[in-house]
This record gives structure tokens, sequence and C-alpha cells, in this order.
């Protein structure tokens, strides 16, 4: 059993129905994989190394301030994720650009990217590494371990934001980074949150389709009701 795979070059022009494929990863499973994303994959690889080599004495605020870690956050990593937000709302039947409203407050969404490299941080952040085991996504009450990549894919995981704004249409899985005794494993993770002077609600046309889906507004159960004297009048 494994989490389902999206191609981000399949999701453009005549290939565009495949969105329904992203529909069903998000409300069955809540996480899906994504390959083909656009990032540069020179410039993952740059931040490997970087990591690798000074993690130990660059464990300090200035880390976030270096160069390299400025050019992974304006990588098409946030492009992607701005892309998947898109087509989540049309999906939905919703404009493209409404979650992205949801999120931002005064200054746009929350975006950051976090590095880590395990076991020596107890800091749980996600994307898979290309040779450690270690990720697990929880579906149906199993634990799913997701094998190493080489193919540069990332997993993408949706989050309580979205489980709200959905009315819990699009599940908020749990997932773990687990230490093996043999090789350190590095993860990094690109967060695309709520800002911090947004607020979220459902979606209201989401709540009102749920409520009637299947079946029309049965108006005479209501008049047999208000006959029977129970309007709520005391």
């Amino acid at each position: 059993m494994g989490i389902p795979m999206i191609d981000m070059n399949e999701l453009d022009g005549e290939n565009r129905s495949k969105t329904m494929a992203i529909l069903n990863a998000c409300e069955k499973w809540g996480c899906f994989r994504i390959k083909n994303r656009g990032a540069d994959t020179e410039l993952m690889e740059k931040v490997k190394r970087f990591v690798n080599t000074h993690y130990e004495e660059n464990l300090k605020a200035s880390f976030y301030e270096s160069q390299t870690t400025k050019c992974l956050e304006n990588a098409n990593v946030i492009k992607s994720a701005e892309k998947l937000l898109e087509l989540i709302c049309e999906n939905f039947g919703l404009d493209k650009d409404h979650i992205k409203r949801a999120f931002s407050g005064r200054n746009g969404p929350s975006v950051g990217t976090k590095v880590v490299k395990y076991p020596e941080c107890g800091i749980i952040v996600m994307l898979q590494d290309e040779r450690v085991l270690g990720l697990e996504f929880l579906h149906d009450r199993q634990r799913v371990l997701i094998p190493p990549s080489n193919d540069a894919t990332i997993c993408v995981n949706t989050g309580g934001e979205l489980d709200v704004l959905s009315n819990g249409r699009y599940k908020s899985v749990l997932h773990r980074v687990m230490a093996e005794k043999n090789g350190s494993r590095l993860s990094g993770a690109t967060f695309h949150n709520l800002a911090d002077d947004a607020i979220i609600s459902l979606v209201p046309m989401l709540l009102y389709l749920e409520k009637f889906q299947g079946k029309e507004p049965r108006l005479e159960s209501i008049r047999k009701l208000m006959s029977n004297g129970c309007s709520g009048a005391a």
C-alpha cells in the first residue's frame, strides 16, 4: 500500500481532468507525493550538502539567514504549493485564489522552510530522504512507510487549516519520522500556513452543498413540524 503519486506535468491542457486524482488523494489519504514539480534540483542538492557539512556549527538563527536557505524559500517549491492550492480550489468549485486569500493576512500567507537532521533534533518536519527510511503516514489506523526516493519527489500533507476550510472533507492526517539506528536522516519541509493575523472558517458554500447532497430540501417535513406546534415557541 502506497500513497498516491501526482505528476505535475499532467495537470495542464488535455490532462486537466487528472486534478481529480488530487481530490481523491486529499479526501482518502490527506497526503500524496508529487513529481516533476519544477523545483531546482541542483539547488535542493546544494542545500543537502550545506546542511550535512555545517549542521552542528550552524544550529542557530544565522543558519536561516544564510543565502542558501533564502534561495530555497524563493525556489519553485513555494510556487508548487500555490499551484496545488489552486487545484484544490478548482476541485471544490471555488475561484482559484480562495484559499490563498483565506490564508493571507495583511502581509500574505506565512511561508517558511525548515531543514532538520535526525536523530540530533527532535522536531518533526516533513520531506522524504533519498536514502534513509523513517517517514510514515497514518492511514486507516495503519502506519504507511514511505520508501526512500531518488527521483526528487516530494510528499505533501494537507494539514488542519485545509481540514477546517473543507469542513473535514480534506483530511489532516498524522505523520511521523522515526530515527534509524544506522545513518542519520535529513528532512526539509516548506510550510504554507495561515498568516498570524488571518482567521479561517469553513467555506459556507461547501457546507450548503454537503447538507443537500443527494437529496432535495424536504419542505413537507418542516410544515409537519410546524403544524405539530414545534415551532420553538414556549
